[in-house]
């Protein structure tokens, strides 16, 4: 934790209590005693009421039988008919509600999303949330000069690197694309590359076409140790729009889906409609078009292989009806977030959904509240995966470094909330009252209770500023945003942690076009 007084000229004469907390603060706790963590319970916020959560199964089984969805490929075709699903003469594919219901019986119910060191592994059940990035923007944010310019595979490797050493970015997709790499193969290639060598917690990544996953997995494998090694620990997904909205299949991401489960590659069952746009303008039937829409990819995935890992990626977004556009930070957005997640444990499903977007340009005050109300109402609702859940601006248009890291902050408040609030014999303090008030000195600080779990009940930012403006003064008014610049140039000048050893980087680029340099 970052003291903030530390070069304070005041701090040598502080109180011996106020030096003990600082050095009980200091010390590092085991991971199942810190005050937040990967994977923590959330599922108390339910915006949705059960007849809410019934009404809209039965709206999505509706759509699913009399709409369907069209434009699947031959192969799609041949999977869903031989499952039971109807192809019309409209070439429409509607999926028969007994169909659907023995579907979701076979469905993996929890999933294991791998890191490569075995450090970082999430596991997406129940309610356990897990917040990270994603997103596929197209400028970075330089919050010095003010301006947008085109994202780089550079860019995507530093994000990436930023990542490993943030405690609160607990998996690592894609978040921006590299605009200076103008071949598709080798923009996903790089991809993977730039992403694997930053970090070695779960990566999520796109393909362009399905005849770029195999020579993909040939690096994966690579990477692993062998194709053994990789499925056993798949430490890549796929992050996969097999619809385009409304109720229409993408017919090469279909593919591209179907060549990733061959390989054991996990699938996140992306459904990104835009509310008055391509999905109902009102939460409850942008909610139910998503959940009707991943239901297919559902049935899809399971007549392909039955129980293969998938994302319940039920993905709407808002759109502001006066202009059209994208409202990625507004309050319908983390309702709709909000509301997907409960029915993810509607049907007892891995999930995930966006939240943390920052319609606001820079990282300024908009961003903050933006940012947090939809990440703190995902991690309330149980999200396992909240997705682009820091470092996005410009509704997703632009990624920025040092938004990132603020995010780290604003993150570890969000899952400081969705802990809630135990209440034990301990937590309740009654013996602490009466020996504070009856024996003691009035005052709780420097108790051993206080000193016992300052650490273990309370998150402390690693740069948000709680000095008093006096402290402020005299520590030179530090800015939060050249705080965080100063933190990106500090991970950035050291090594990656993850890099690959030598003889494998030299194997890797020797096979593939690698354009970051050594």
């Amino acid at each position: 934790m970052t003291d903030q007084t530390a070069s304070s000229p005041r701090a040598s004469s502080r109180s011996g209590g106020r030096t003990a907390r600082r050095n009980a603060r200091a010390s590092a706790l085991p991971d199942h005693l810190r005050p937040i963590r990967p994977g923590m319970e959330g599922g108390t916020f339910k915006p949705l009421t059960q007849e809410g959560m019934e009404r809209i199964h039965r709206a999505a089984l509706d759509a699913l039988e009399h709409i369907g969805l069209a434009d699947a490929p031959p192969s799609g075709i041949d999977h869903l008919t031989k499952a039971g699903c109807i192809l019309g003469e409209d070439g429409r594919i509607r999926f028969p509600r007994a169909l659907v219901e023995d579907m979701l019986a076979k469905a993996n119910r929890s999933i294991t999303l791998f890191s490569r060191d075995g450090k970082h592994d999430l596991e997406l059940s129940g309610n356990r949330v897990h917040y990270g990035t994603a997103g596929a923007a197209v400028h970075m944010v330089d919050v010095e000069g003010r301006h947008y310019r085109d994202s780089t595979v550079q860019d995507l490797h530093d994000a990436s690197r930023i990542c490993d050493k943030l405690d609160n970015i607990h998996f690592v997709q894609r978040p921006m694309v590299c605009r200076d790499i103008a071949d598709n193969l080798e923009m996903d290639l790089n991809s993977i590359y730039a992403t694997t060598s930053g970090t070695t917690k779960h990566i999520g990544v796109s393909f362009s076409e399905p005849g770029f996953v195999a020579p993909a997995m040939e690096m994966l494998h690579l990477i692993a140790g062998g194709e053994d090694k990789w499925r056993e620990r798949p430490f890549v997904s796929n992050s996969n729009c097999f619809v385009v909205p409304p109720m229409k299949f993408a017919t090469e991401s279909c593919q591209v889906m179907e060549e990733c489960i061959k390989y054991g590659m996990p699938v996140l069952l992306l459904s990104a409609g835009m509310a008055g746009a391509t999905a109902p303008s009102t939460i409850a039937g942008a909610i139910t078009q998503a959940v009707a829409e991943c239901l297919a990819g559902l049935v899809y995935v399971n007549a392909v292989k039955p129980g293969a890992p998938a994302i319940f990626g039920t993905w709407p977004f808002g759109l502001d009806l006066r202009t059209g556009a994208m409202t990625g930070g507004s309050g319908e957005q983390a309702l709709l977030t909000a509301g997907c997640a409960q029915m993810h444990k509607f049907y007892d499903l891995p999930g995930g959904a966006a939240a943390g977007i920052g319609d606001s340009k820079l990282p300024d005050m908009q961003a903050g509240w933006e940012q947090m109300c939809s990440n703190v109402m995902a991690g309330l609702s149980g999200l396992n995966m909240v997705y682009e859940a820091a470092g996005m601006h410009a509704s997703l248009l632009g990624f920025c470094h040092e938004s990132l890291i603020l995010g780290d902050d604003l993150i570890g408040q969000a899952l400081r909330c969705v802990r809630g609030i135990e209440v034990t014999d301990e937590t309740l303090a009654l013996d602490q009252m009466a020996e504070v008030c009856l024996n003691g000195p009035g005052h709780y600080l420097g108790t051993s209770q206080t000193l016992g779990r300052m650490q273990a009940d309370y998150v402390y930012p690693s740069l948000g500023d709680r000095t008093s403006p006096k402290e402020w003064v005299e520590l030179g008014k530090p800015d939060l945003l050249h705080r965080a610049t100063a933190r990106k140039e500090q991970i950035l000048s050291e090594r990656s942690a993850a890099r690959f050893d030598p003889t494998l980087d030299a194997r890797i680029r020797a096979r593939f076009n690698i354009h970051l340099g050594t």
